[in-house]
């Protein structure tokens, strides 16, 4: 299975707000397992559709240390959040090498469908709350550096967008020598 080239900010494809999961067949069932690949890959806990330029409401997740407790979530809404709030340093697979506080809800309760359609609810705190209000965010075309001031989000810009065009040029030079 291929790797699904991950989005990175500011890509204005990751402001594209997803739209509902219509049927959950062969195509999404291979989507993700192809989006758990990659996310596995990039070492990180969570992946929204929106990040591998599919528009669709869907996330996987896997906070376990092993690595071995993945999560689906399709079409997921939150039925409520706790009043309690937890700062911590969050990254993101789109946004490489950037950590920084965000404040979000330290418990959600969220419906969504599983891997094979199944509705379920899921109590979430700690981690896993922070992971679920992240990748939801992803689905509604919000990076988590939009909680950050202008000035951090504008160096955050400047510096991705610079280490891009590095990219690019080293692939330049590279196929140059084959």
């Amino acid at each position: 299975m291929a790797l699904l080239p991950i989005l990175r900010y500011p890509d204005a494809r990751l402001h594209k707000v997803a739209k509902p999961v219509a049927a959950v067949d062969d195509r999404l069932k291979a989507l993700i397992a192809q989006m758990f690949e990659t996310m596995y890959d990039a070492k990180g806990i969570g992946l929204a559709a929106t990040q591998v330029d599919v528009h669709e409401r869907l996330i996987v997740i896997d906070v376990s240390e092993d690595r071995d407790d993945p999560m689906v979530l399709i079409n997921p809404e939150v039925l409520w959040a706790s009043d309690e709030r937890i700062r911590g340093d969050e990254g993101c697979l789109s946004v490489p090498g950037i950590y920084d506080g965000v404040e979000r809800a330290a418990q959600v309760k969220v419906r969504a469908l599983d891997g094979e359609g199944k509705a379920r609810d899921i109590e979430a705190d700690g981690l896993l709350a922070v992971c679920i209000q992240h990748e939801m965010d992803h689905l509604m075309g919000k990076v988590f550096v939009e909680y950050l001031s202008p000035l951090k989000r504008n160096r955050i810009k400047t510096k991705l967008l610079k280490e891009e065009r590095q990219d690019q040029k080293d692939k330049a030079r590279e196929q140059e020598r084959v």
